[in-house]
């Protein structure tokens, strides 16, 4: 965001919490010392008059990024979302133009219960005309939000609280990642696992331990749910004759059904069995942390996933440490 905010002085970042001193989990740090309350600015608590405000910003020539620190509350700005944001271009004949990132905080905590624990990427990939994003690693985080606040068209950017931790190399100068392209995280032969967001962590982990029996497995990343380009998803699939999407959302008319359907309309004749899909439960989520942790599938339940798929005996899990918030996490405050 500083990169791009001294290359284009109509880039702007405004939000609940953007310039204080928690800074939305860091991710805004320095940004209102550097360039001032008018281009880092605090908001009222009313997600959809401000979003409605980055709008007419889009409208009038600047290049607004708004900051949701949950994306809970992202629904108190769906008429924006749905009918005049996603919808301007469209409506005016493509004579308007609405380029807007929207940058969603996604992701479980420390037992925030069914109010601050959903995704709904799928919601928003639902509706035409927004683009949305969901990057895994720390090189993809940056290349893709860059492409998002240079697109001249609306991108919801969801980004889950754990990531932040990740590391890896990123360059120091600009790049860009297209809008639309998956990435392949784990080259294997026997199964396809198509992950989003953490659940890319918890697939990889999978993969490590199901690796040292033998078992190849092919972690996908789309990346971008929406524009979705599932060429790399269908040639994974064909090359293994088996797929499970491991998604951070709910199930039933999410992002896994989508792909389930495109995997079951191009690959039937090359598919072993049917498309497994893992996420939520069809039910909100409980606050109390062992049920929370029930809530939420892992690497653990991709592993028993894949060997019921091939058919394998259990995998030994005694002594192997999964991940836990608990390390991490030392209080909300």
């Amino acid at each position: 965001m500083i990169q791009e905010m001294e290359r284009d002085p109509r880039v702007f970042v405004y939000g609940l919490g953007v310039p204080d001193h928690k800074a939305v989990f860091g991710s805004t740090a320095g940004l209102a010392e550097r360039f001032g309350k008018e281009r880092c600015f605090d908001t009222p608590l009313s997600e959809d008059a401000m979003t409605g405000f980055g709008l007419g910003a889009a409208l009038n020539g600047m290049r607004p990024i708004h900051v949701h620190i949950r994306v809970d509350f992202m629904p108190l700005a769906f008429n924006q979302l749905a009918n005049m944001i996603s919808c301007c271009h469209y409506a005016s004949g493509g004579q308007l133009a609405a380029p807007i990132v929207i940058r969603g905080i996604v992701g479980r905590g420390w037992g925030q219960g069914f109010q601050h624990s959903k995704s709904m990427h799928a919601t928003f990939a639902h509706i035409p005309g927004l683009k949305v994003v969901l990057p895994t690693t720390a090189y993809d985080a940056k290349g893709l939000l860059i492409s998002a606040i240079r697109d001249d068209n609306p991108v919801v950017f969801l980004e889950h609280r754990w990531l932040y931790w990740q590391e890896g190399e990123v360059p120091e100068e600009p790049y860009t990642i297209p809008l639309g392209e998956g990435r392949i995280l784990r080259e294997g032969s026997d199964i396809t696992v198509v992950a989003t967001s953490w659940m890319n962590v918890e697939a990889v982990t999978a993969a490590d331990i199901l690796g040292r029996r033998g078992i190849s497995v092919e972690v996908i990343d789309p990346r971008t749910i929406a524009p979705l380009n599932d060429e790399l998803i269908i040639r994974s699939v064909e090359k293994t004759g088996y797929c499970i999407v491991a998604d951070n959302d709910w199930s039933f008319c999410g992002f896994s059904a989508e792909v389930a359907a495109q995997v079951a309309a191009k690959c039937f004749g090359k598919l072993r069995a049917p498309v497994r899909r893992i996420g939520f439960a069809p039910t909100h989520c409980p606050t109390a942390r062992h049920l929370e942790n029930e809530f939420y599938p892992n690497a653990e339940d991709i592993i028993r996933e894949i060997e019921e798929v091939l058919g394998v005996e259990p995998t030994d899990l005694a002594g192997i440490e999964f991940y836990s918030h608990e390390k991490r996490f030392k209080g909300p405050f």
